[in-house]
């Protein structure tokens, strides 16, 4: 299971995707860290089985054991942050806003990785999850922290292609059955 193996199952209609997720994930100037968090946590927010399955290995070979923790950690906090605050934000009544979110965040504080690295993979997801409070705030952080917009862009990049894989390879799925 490898990178080979996921664009291999891209059909012939989607060659753009196959093309894309080479030059992404296999052309990517990223830190080994960077790009491979990014790759798991966005596998993962994509929901696909397929694709999980499949870049999962890969990821794993080349993240530290904490980074691999870490990713999976953005993934899971962010799949709830994602909707609490895509959700006050696009409820009419911001009195929203002021109320306390009374939800547990802890790992954001200590992700175990550097920050800047968690801080990227949160936006990814956030991408993929489609709450614009959170890549504000994400973004935010990274411009902070140095991190420039083109390697920003990165990280939306590679969520956009692995989510119109996810998208794609799962509905070939369910057109097979």
């Amino acid at each position: 299971m490898s990178l080979d193996s996921l664009k291999s199952r891209i059909p012939d209609y989607a060659k753009d995707l196959k093309l894309n997720l080479g030059s992404v994930i296999g052309n990517s100037g990223l830190p080994a860290q960077q790009l491979w968090g990014t790759v798991l946590s966005t596998a993962i927010a994509s929901r696909s089985a397929i694709v999980l399955r499949e870049l999962e290995p890969e990821a794993k070979a080349n993240l530290s054991p904490e980074a691999y923790t870490a990713a999976k950690a953005a993934a899971a906090v962010m799949a709830m942050n994602n909707v609490f605050y895509r959700t006050r934000h696009l409820l009419s009544d911001h009195e929203y806003g002021n109320l306390r979110a009374g939800l547990r965040m802890n790992v954001i504080g200590n992700p175990g990785v550097d920050k800047v690295d968690f801080e990227f993979w949160s936006f990814a997801v956030s991408a993929i999850n489609g709450c614009g409070m959170c890549l504000d705030s994400h973004e935010q952080v990274l411009r902070k922290a140095g991190v420039e917009r083109e390697v920003i862009q990165e990280a939306f990049k590679i969520a956009a292609v692995i989510q119109a894989v996810a998208a794609t390879l799962d509905a070939e799925a369910v057109l097979a059955e």
